[in-house]
């Protein structure tokens, strides 16, 4: 007599495989071996662990990101540090003619207003491990069809936008463009390419006292802590973003932090030092970043702070002078001039290299630092008609801060070319 079947025994038979649901299992794990790759970018993407840009003096290690950055074409040269180079003479900058771009505030046409000289035109950055990619108009103008380019900060950040559009607006016949401004808001449009390029003041990035686009030269300013949004709203649905700010923060060692609506009477204001209130507005725009903008489809740039060269005895020059009638740059790899504090610019590292959100630090700093040439000084239009002193004295109303166009805020937006494109 047949011992009866053994319950494990009885279980195999039972659950015995058809040749149909083996063929379709064998046919899944087919599948997931061929393109395992493509879904963990799908869905490993979500847990990348983004380490963007750290303090100057020690760059953070980053892990492999899964998936390529929004509009990347391919990876730059490994090893590359873009912003580290020189700069070369080159017979074929500039990249457009003053007179060409009419797009150009009449206090950055250095040439219109009678500079004697154009060798601050013809110098191209050349990094030391690679080479910058040619800047190309129409990739620039087809990546942004049916898209959003804003520029958000002050008037330096608005020469870096204006420097974008005289770079693409070649390309766009004349009866297919157009530039508006209304209050902060500053729109060039392409019409062929369903495209704008922008710009929206807004020098803290936070509400503050100066944010008429217009009137805002307040020796005592103030910003509202946590105030992003009253600006923020106009950002919303941007493809590339360019902030800056910085300039309008080094009004001394300490600054001024609105808890309140401003116009409140009762106003409840905490004196910090910068380092300190520049931080809290970091921190509040990567949460603005996170909070609005998906990093699958946009990209966010931070421009770093931009030099001024008001103190010729930084570079060995007269105690009296500045960049007035400076055509020659800085020749020193390691100078640093004192009007750039290293301490905000720690505190850039250190809160972007904590953030995960990926924002693309724009690095512009040390290479603009040399370029003391390439101020508008004297050769702009000037807001207030100038006193028989100050024509006496043409050091005393030279313009050490921003820059003529085209120049060296060409390379600017060069360099953010190339970390869109080959980031």
């Amino acid at each position: 007599m047949k011992a009866p079947p053994s319950s494990s025994a009885a279980l195999l038979r039972k659950g015995r495989l058809s040749p149909y649901l083996f063929t379709l299992l064998a046919f899944i794990l087919f599948v997931t071996i061929l393109y395992g790759e493509d879904f963990s970018c799908i869905f490993g993407g979500q847990f990348e662990d983004y380490r963007p840009y750290p303090s100057l003096s020690s760059p953070a290690k980053t892990k492999k990101k899964v998936e390529k950055l929004a509009f990347a074409l391919r990876e730059g040269e490994s090893g590359c540090d873009i912003f580290s180079g020189r700069w070369v003479w080159d017979n074929r900058h500039p990249l457009y003619e003053e007179a060409d771009c009419p797009y150009i505030q009449p206090q950055l046409t250095c040439q219109e207003h009678g500079r004697p000289d154009i060798d601050y035109q013809h110098w191209r950055w050349q990094p030391h491990a690679c080479s910058l990619p040619s800047f190309n108009a129409t990739l620039m103008m087809e990546t942004l069809r049916g898209k959003r380019m804003m520029f958000v900060g002050d008037s330096l950040n608005r020469g870096q936008f204006v420097s974008m559009v005289c770079l693409v607006h070649k390309i766009i016949p004349e009866d297919r463009k157009s530039m508006t401004t209304n209050g902060s808001l500053t729109i060039f449009s392409a019409k062929d390419y369903n495209a704008t390029i922008e710009f929206y003041w807004a020098p803290f990035l936070l509400e503050s006292n100066s944010d008429d686009a217009i009137v805002h030269r307040i020796s005592d300013r103030l910003v509202r802590k946590g105030s992003i949004n009253k600006h923020g709203k106009y950002w919303k649905g941007v493809d590339i973003m360019v902030f800056n700010t910085y300039l309008w923060w080094m009004t001394g060692l300490k600054f001024n932090i609105l808890q309140q609506t401003l116009g409140s009477e009762d106003r409840d204001i905490a004196e910090v030092p910068t380092e300190d209130a520049y931080r809290m507005a970091m921190k509040t725009m990567l949460r603005w970043a996170k909070k609005n903008m998906d990093p699958n489809n946009t990209r966010v740039f931070f421009t770093s702070m931009s030099p001024t060269h008001a103190k010729a005895i930084d570079w060995g020059g007269s105690k009296k002078g500045n960049c007035y009638n400076q055509s020659e740059m800085i020749d020193d790899p390691n100078y640093w001039g004192s009007d750039s504090r290293k301490s905000v610019m720690n505190v850039i590292g250190e809160v972007f290299r904590r953030s995960r959100y990926p924002i693309t630090f724009l690095n512009i700093t040390q290479m603009s630092s040399y370029r003391k040439d390439a101020h508008t000084s004297i050769y702009k239009k000037q807001w207030n008609p100038l006193t028989p002193e100050q024509l006496a004295n043409p050091v005393s109303y030279a313009d050490c801060t921003h820059w003529c166009l085209p120049g060296l805020q060409d390379t600017w937006n060069e360099l953010l070319f190339a970390k869109l494109f080959y980031p």
